[in-house]
């Protein structure tokens, strides 16, 4: 009677979990916009029921505090949200829901040894969250020590010790920040403009001829933020005689 009384709460709590639109776009590198889009023309069609939607603080680029309108989708709809979006992604879905309904579920020690264990692995926890969580923070405290507005990403790699800044660029278009147009120039894709990125112009006017507008890809901050990441997690490309070290020149670029 026990277990079946304990299945039923649990399965209770679960039903009551959503993820924002937010977290979704977030888990398939999609514009929040697009994934609220995509619920809207979804709860059109009959395919998921609409969900409810609520205004919840946001910072801005720029750390200015905003509200955004965010849907709370279930998890039967959300896996059909992103199936629609990104279906490669639905195995980084399945992985979120189970750490929500873990945390939603924990396990109740039934002993005093059990308990002692417990109490031990959360205080283990919290100190390693604790430590992450400093490292986080020094880490975000150094690139933004580093960034300065009208950067490109050559140049911010530049002072990556160890990167080769040279193949940045060819990383940003396997990424989708970067394509080259007509001409053979880098410029900024729709899905990294005003996101990750942006495009300084200048106007070249040769005598007798039209003028002729060039484009310089820049990074923003949320963009140097996340190349400072792929570099802390070793996803750039490295020059052979890097000594292993995650560190920065801030001269380098300014």
């Amino acid at each position: 009677m026990f277990k079946t009384e304990l299945l039923s709460t649990n399965q209770k709590e679960n039903a009551s979990i959503t993820m924002s639109s937010r977290d979704i776009a977030e888990l398939v590198d999609a514009r929040h916009d697009s994934v609220k889009r995509t619920i809207e023309r979804l709860s059109d069609k009959g395919v998921i029921v609409r969900p409810p939607m609520v205004n919840e603080p946001i910072a801005d680029m720029l750390g200015r505090s905003r509200t955004e309108s965010v849907y709370h989708v279930g998890k039967r709809d959300s896996y059909v949200i992103v199936a629609q979006l990104c279906p490669e992604f639905t195995a980084r879905l399945v992985d979120r829901w189970q750490e929500l309904e873990n945390q939603q579920s924990p396990q109740i020690p039934q002993t005093l040894p059990e308990a002692l264990r417990l109490a031990a692995d959360l205080a283990e926890q919290n100190q390693v969250l604790q430590l992450e969580s400093k490292q986080k923070s020094e880490q975000i405290e150094s690139m933004e020590s580093y960034f300065r507005s009208g950067m490109t990403a050559p140049q911010f790699a530049k002072g990556l010790n160890g990167v080769n800044s040279s193949q940045i660029n060819a990383h940003l278009l396997q990424v989708k920040w970067l394509y080259k147009d007509s001409n053979g120039d880098w410029r900024v894709t729709s899905y990294a403009r005003d996101r990750y990125m942006t495009e300084d112009t200048s106007e070249i006017t040769a005598h007798g001829k039209d003028p002729i507008i060039k484009y310089k890809p820049t990074l923003l901050k949320k963009g140097a933020a996340k190349l400072y990441e792929w570099y802390t997690q070793g996803k750039l490309t490295m020059k052979a005689n890097w000594n292993g070290e995650f560190t920065q020149d801030k001269a380098v670029g300014l």
